[in-house]
């Protein structure tokens, strides 16, 4: 299985637009959906979009694994509706190392997108799942988390506060 590679930004392919996946996923998708799982695994990212490995497609996983919630792949994924109710919650990107800051999100969300099954799914989320949903849609929607941070709480995270964040995650 080649390794994929992340995709930086200021690239521009983070900022192409993506096609959709042709359903039935055939062989070589449901490869490459491996391929990002590992690879998202072994990133440490809780999702992983296509474009961040160089790839335009409307794909992403969603890897909760730390929470119990195994990797799976989103194809082709819409947000349907989203809550009036905001919460104010620091992210990451693993395209945007080392830098984190404060996004306003919706606090529930309802999405539709496909699994690697090829069976459509509408999922009605809040918490941490509906956060990573919209942070993986916006990817694939050529936006980056640069583009909603507050910027008065972006700040620059070392070694050390990365492997304290991790300790207390298994917690």
């Amino acid at each position: 299985m080649p390794r994929l590679k992340l995709t930086f930004d200021p690239d521009p392919l983070l900022r192409k637009k993506n096609q959709d996946v042709v359903l039935p996923a055939d062989a070589k998708i449901r490869q490459l959906i491996d391929q990002m799982k590992f690879a998202c695994k072994k990133f440490k990212g809780i999702g992983l979009a296509a474009p961040q490995i160089g790839r335009n497609l409307n794909l992403a996983i969603i890897n909760l694994e730390p929470y119990d919630l195994p990797p799976f792949s989103i194809i082709n994924p819409r947000i349907l509706k989203t809550s009036s109710q905001t919460e104010n919650v620091e992210e990451g990107c693993l395209s945007i190392p080392n830098l984190f800051g404060l996004i306003s999100r919706p606090a529930e969300i309802k999405v539709e997108f496909y699994n690697e099954d090829n069976k459509k799914i509408v999922m009605d989320l809040d918490g941490l799942a509906a956060r990573v949903f919209q942070h993986e849609i916006d990817h694939l929607n050529q936006t980056l988390i640069k583009d909603k941070w507050d910027q008065n709480t972006v700040h620059k995270v070392d070694e050390a506060w990365k492997k304290a964040n991790r300790a207390r995650r298994k917690v």
